[in-house]
């Protein structure tokens, strides 16, 4: 098989699609907020070995964190897959964050709480971006006004017979009335 077969799709390809895939969506936002419901979620079942001595730190509350952790890892997936949706899951995801300090072992330790709210922080505020629109011939970009003959003001010069003090910028070129509304 030669280099240029097209037969095989190397690295460079999946990679540069998995890069037009992210930029389409809040992937960072969904990839901090499944982080933040896995410890949420696998604190309260863990058990710590040390030497014979086993901690567990299984809580009464232990469903409460498991529903909050895989609601948290579902508001993750949504993300990514549902990007329609990232404002509801960005304030669902801290809002279960919030609520995963008292009910989760100080939700996850802290690591969970922060990743979730980060998580739904940037889902929030991400937007798509806007495609580039090619510019029409007939359509001529906005230019700065040329300035007047002193070359000092960028404001146009006074017609004959008018008071050089007044420009159709004040409110005397509306008969003396404000227009700002």
């Amino acid at each position: 098989m030669s280099a240029e077969s097209t037969g095989s799709r190397g690295f460079t390809y999946w990679r540069l699609r998995f890069r037009a895939w992210r930029g389409a969506r809040p992937f960072w936002a969904g990839l901090f907020t499944l982080f933040g419901g896995l410890p949420i979620a696998y604190f309260p079942y863990a058990q710590l070995h040390l030497g014979n001595l086993t901690l567990a730190m299984s809580t009464t509350a232990g469903a409460g964190s498991l529903i909050i952790g895989v609601l948290l890892v579902t508001l993750g997936l949504t993300m990514w897959f549902h990007s329609i949706v990232r404002v509801f899951a960005g304030v669902a995801a801290i809002l279960l964050a919030l609520v995963s300090i008292p009910v989760s072992n100080i939700g996850g330790f802290l690591v969970g709480f922060l990743f979730a709210l980060l998580g739904g922080a940037l889902s929030i505020s991400w937007a798509p971006g806007r495609p580039v629109e090619p510019a029409a011939e007939h359509d001529t970009p906005h230019q700065a006004p040329e300035p007047s003959g002193d070359g000092d003001s960028f404001f146009p010069a006074p017609r004959d017979g008018e008071d050089p003090n007044v420009t159709d910028m004040t409110a005397h070129a509306n008969g003396g009335r404000n227009s700002a509304g």
